[in-house]
């Protein structure tokens, strides 16, 4: 049986199913072994080409880091805090590494008083405005499935052009409610295509490999 498929509280010369339950390895059907054996050496081969890619990605943000701060050296400039987006070329233009800072935003208890405002105008409005705002105004609070909003279609929100002062104040109301809860970075790298000046990515996720 393989290493690391063997559990401690597996006896010797059973598998443990899916439900749990412990099955005789004289009983399974060779071509049911011979599926986990392979799902297990897929998976020992994922988990090691992960753990590769989260050193390279930590290996990356740090001599990303490292040559900023020995740049802003030749300046004699002292950088404060984390760093922002950063954009490097090679000397020929052909490679580009993009390191990009993304805030993680949400929004408090705010957002629900703007909604409030914005569902008074939309009733108001209703007989003179076209189905368009309203579709754009309902779908901009609809949930995915984990309850989640999304940020981009609120703040989306604030880019239409409208008067209504109560809509101004549900705006505003927005703006005030957005809360910042952390940050992410990110990574992309990018190959330059022929003598264009079009990049393309090099991708590392592997369904797009």
């Amino acid at each position: 049986m393989n290493a690391t498929a063997q559990q401690l509280d597996v006896p010797e010369g059973f598998r443990k199913n899916a439900q749990g339950h412990l099955i005789p390895v004289d009983t399974i059907k060779p071509i049911d072994l011979a599926r986990d054996s392979l799902v297990q050496e897929l998976i020992e081969g994922a988990k090691a080409q992960n753990k590769a890619l989260a050193q390279f990605k930590a290996g990356v943000f740090a001599d990303v880091a490292a040559f900023v701060t020995l740049s802003a050296e030749q300046y004699e400039a002292k950088l404060g805090g984390k760093k922002g987006n950063v954009t490097l070329v090679s000397f020929d233009g052909r490679y580009k590494v993009n390191v990009a800072t993304a805030e993680n935003i949400t929004f408090d208890e705010r957002l629900q008083a703007a909604k409030g405002l914005i569902d008074e105008c939309i009733h108001d409005w209703s007989r003179d405005s076209g189905p368009e705002i309203k579709v754009i105004v309902q779908q901009a609070f609809d949930t995915d499935k984990e309850g989640n909003i999304s940020t981009g279609r609120i703040l989306g929100l604030r880019r239409l052009d409208i008067k209504d002062e109560r809509w101004q104040r549900a705006m505003q109301a927005i703006g005030e409610s957005v809360q910042v809860i952390g940050t992410s970075q990110y990574v992309r790298f990018y190959e330059r295509v022929g003598s264009t000046d079009q990049y393309q990515p090099i991708s590392l996720d592997v369904a797009k490999v």
